[in-house]
């Protein structure tokens, strides 16, 4: 039977242990794609609460590290440690979109080509649920991930991951100092 000619070009290609473009520049691009997925994966996740998802993200060990302001800092390590901080967060939210801004991605550091690192900016658009429809219940938090990446039997992971809130607007609103990027 021929080939519908609407779908010339476009045959999807079977997964594989190894990848399609052992080193160079096509390797570098499906790198970066695969952790921009990755990060865009860990978005849809947060914003559907879909927490038992976090471990198809997440190294089983990795740590977490929040600098939340004058809100304090938190360590936790596992998905299912930071499924249930998740989910305790975002409770008191009737909308919750987590949405990525920009990402900067350092890939092979020290070498290796299987980690690679980023800088992961993001910012939370949400309403409280008790405040029905009033202006004031609506908010807003901007953040950056520090995260590092590992690759496991050709899947890339986050095995690190550490947050810093750098903004609210809200209620509560405020301005943090601006981390160090060096």
């Amino acid at each position: 039977m021929p080939a519908d000619p609407a779908r010339r070009g476009t045959a999807t290609l079977p997964l594989v242990d190894k990848p399609l473009y052992p080193s160079g520049p096509l390797r570098e691009m499906a790198d970066r794609e695969a952790i921009r997925t990755l990060q865009a994966r860990y978005a849809d996740v947060v914003a559907r609460r879909a927490w038992r998802e976090l471990d198809q993200l997440f190294l089983p060990e990795m740590p977490l590290e929040l600098d939340l302001g004058p809100r304090g800092t938190r360590s936790m390590v596992g998905p299912a440690e930071v499924g249930v901080f998740l989910d305790a967060s975002v409770a008191r939210f009737d909308f919750f979109t987590f949405v990525p801004v920009n990402t900067v991605i350092e890939l092979y550091p020290h070498g290796d080509p299987d980690a690679a690192t980023a800088r992961f900016w993001m910012r939370e658009d949400r309403h409280e649920s008790d405040a029905g429809e009033h202006a004031e219940g609506w908010s807003s938090a901007h953040g950056l991930y520090r995260d590092t990446y590992s690759r496991v039997d050709g899947r890339w992971w986050f095995a690190e991951r550490h947050y810093r809130s750098l903004a609210r607007t809200g209620p509560d609103s405020t301005v943090l100092e601006f981390p160090d990027l060096d």
